[in-house]
């Protein structure tokens, strides 16, 4: 077993934020927000993205491994995968290899399923996390009777990663995306979506133009926080912020974005790992 084991955790102990890219910073800043003087530290897997269109068999091994390494290397009090495509296919094996709390993704269908009028829901992620079982039990658990459209989208991923490198988003990458849902049967009367990767709230302006003012859109960052917070209560923390550290994988396809479009997160400096 791997981690800081159940002693309480230092001062200084940060939490590490894990994503394939940089969708976790809507997760990051979700939680920031309920705990603004935790440390933490944000992981990046650029080596491995997209993780969409990668096996189950690769991620269930990859994120355990990697996450292994990163809890060794800066000791966190808790981990958050913040990533549903990894969570998804991951998650147990994670909790199983490293001994401190770990907080997954998953997609929003319970509060989707109380929100909607319609009875018609969808759930637009990447290609791995919409064909998941997972996606099944939570629309069985807590959508019984309502209709769950689902649609993979590896493209908005790459337009979320270019938005925050500065670049303009082609707005039909996004059209193509919602149209995956809407062209379904019964897509018409779809009234909410499920932003089912942590890239999309990045584009959340371009997706609701897309979708329309009758269609609501909820991701799970705030419940992802919340539950960090609980998890943490009681803990101490440094009495002011520090900047956190971003850390990469190496990617020969995928620079690091810069550290402009990163301070607004909290983040002070990058390394490449």
């Amino acid at each position: 077993m791997l981690g800081a084991g159940h002693a309480p955790p230092y001062l200084d102990a940060p939490i590490l934020f894990f994503d394939s890219g940089l969708g976790g910073l809507t997760v990051l800043a979700a939680t920031r927000a309920l705990l603004p003087n935790a440390p933490f530290v944000y992981a990046a897997d650029y080596a491995g993205l997209p993780y969409g269109r990668k096996s189950d068999e690769e991620l269930a091994a990859r994120v355990p491994a990697l996450l292994g390494r990163l809890v060794e290397r800066f000791q966190p009090r808790l981990a958050v995968i913040a990533c549903n495509t990894a969570s998804t296919i991951a998650l147990s094996h994670v909790r199983a290899a490293l001994d401190l709390p770990i907080v997954g993704t998953v997609p929003a269908i319970k509060p989707a399923a109380a929100l909607t009028h319609s009875g018609v829901i969808g759930v637009l992620g990447t290609e791995a996390t919409v064909r998941q079982p997972y996606v099944d039990d939570l629309s069985a658990r807590f959508a019984a009777g309502k209709t769950v459209l689902r649609h993979g989208s590896p493209e908005l991923v790459t337009a979320a990663e270019a938005r925050l490198r500065g670049e303009t988003v082609d707005p039909a990458v996004v059209a193509r995306a919602i149209a995956g849902l809407t062209d379904q049967p019964g897509g018409d009367a779809m009234d909410v979506i499920v932003l089912a990767c942590t890239h999309f709230p990045l584009l959340l302006d371009e997706l609701q133009t897309a979708a329309g003012p009758g269609v609501q859109l909820i991701d799970g960052a705030a419940g992802i926080a919340r539950r960090v917070a609980q998890l943490t209560a009681g803990q101490d923390w440094p009495i002011t912020a520090s900047p956190g550290l971003a850390a990469f994988t190496r990617s020969d396809a995928i620079p690091p974005p810069p550290l402009a479009a990163l301070r607004p997160y909290g983040i002070g400096r990058t390394e490449t790992i």
